[in-house]
């Protein structure tokens, strides 16, 4: 490809960590080198609207375009059309699970990160550890509510609360007694009509980015340290995402072998549940050293201080080079899987 790579930063959606979406692509934005990408910022609204920027392409978007779908002629799909690769910088429902991804597909225009399948498969918790017990990797246990199921915890207390598609600890419960418990679903349920009711692990979390398609490698673990912001002790949002919330350390505090350990595990979910790109999973040493996997999030937080990017500044590849490598990884796929025949 000669010239500078066209760059779509694809940011916001509907779901409820759209703030977070909005720090991230800003961040993507302000990190593309102005000589090797010419980068257009389109934002996703809380009401489905898109927005395109004008004028200069690192703005973001003043108001919206209209909702899609929409005719071509100078709207958003025109704006993809024109564009080499897009950057899907958006968490959650509608953006990190597959939906975007299709649209995408269906377009034909290359993009950074997961496919529909691994995006769709990895933002449902419940059966993302289904595929993961199918394929021998060890997860934390936990109980599936569906609407109209009865509330059951057959782990005692405390357990966490969760709904089954949904990011950053939104909607995430620590539950200590059974009314607890009753409000925990409740709160869940708002969010989503599948909840898991999930054991307490007793250990050390740690954190490890995988970046790549078919060779994927994975950084050094990060173990994450919470400070308890907002009454909670655990990994809530505040303490994700407020000043101080959290320590990083790299490498985490555990044995080599442990190390090992993890960085095996994350790089079998992300080749079983078919990821490309990157993926940052989420997992736990516990106190008799064996390792689970947690969870395996696509679109991870991708600001330059965001876990995923600082793991792989701690090894060795820095901000600038990571968004490259994300680049090619995208284009490489997309050329890839337009020499097959549908």
């Amino acid at each position: 490809m000669t010239g500078r790579v066209r760059v779509a930063v694809l940011m916001g959606g509907r779901s409820s960590e759209h703030e977070v979406s909005l720090a991230s692509g800003r961040s993507v934005l302000e990190a593309l080198d102005d000589e090797r990408y010419e980068a257009l910022a389109i934002e996703v609204g809380r009401d489905g609207r898109w927005a395109l920027a004008s004028g200069a392409t690192r703005e973001l978007p003043r108001g919206p375009v209209g909702t899609l779908p929409i005719p071509a002629n100078g709207g958003v799909p025109a704006a993809l059309g024109e564009v080499d690769v897009v950057l899907p910088i958006l968490h959650g429902p509608f953006g990190e699970d597959g939906t975007v991804q299709g649209l995408l597909e269906l377009a034909g225009v290359p993009y950074v990160g997961s496919g529909v399948t691994a995006s769709a498969l990895c933002m449902d918790k419940d059966l993302f550890k289904a595929v993961m017990r199918d394929q021998g990797v060890p997860v934390t246990r936990n109980v599936t509510l569906r609407d109209g199921d009865p509330v059951r915890n057959p782990f005692g207390f405390p357990v966490f609360v969760k709904p089954a598609r949904l990011g950053s600890s939104v909607g995430i419960s620590k539950a200590r007694t059974p009314a607890e418990l009753e409000a925990a679903v409740a709160l869940a349920r708002a969010h989503d009509d599948k909840v898991l009711v999930e054991e307490l692990v007793v250990g050390v979390e740690v954190e490890v980015g995988v970046l790549g398609n078919r060779g994927p490698v994975a950084s050094l673990p990060g173990e994450i340290v919470a400070h308890g912001f907002s009454d909670a002790d655990w990994y809530d949002y505040s303490a994700k995402y407020d000043e101080g919330g959290m320590d990083l350390v790299v490498p985490a505090r555990i044995s080599a072998e442990q190390a090992t350990r993890v960085q095996e595990l994350a790089v079998q979910a992300f080749v079983a549940t078919e990821c490309e790109g990157m993926a940052r999973a989420d997992c736990f040493v516990r106190e008799d050293g064996e390792v689970l996997v947690n969870e395996l999030n696509t679109i991870p937080g991708f600001t330059a201080t965001s876990v995923y990017a600082r793991l792989f500044e701690a090894s060795g590849i820095p901000y600038g080079e990571l968004l490259d490598r994300l680049v090619e990884l995208a284009l490489e796929r997309h050329e890839r899987r337009a020499a097959l025949r549908y």
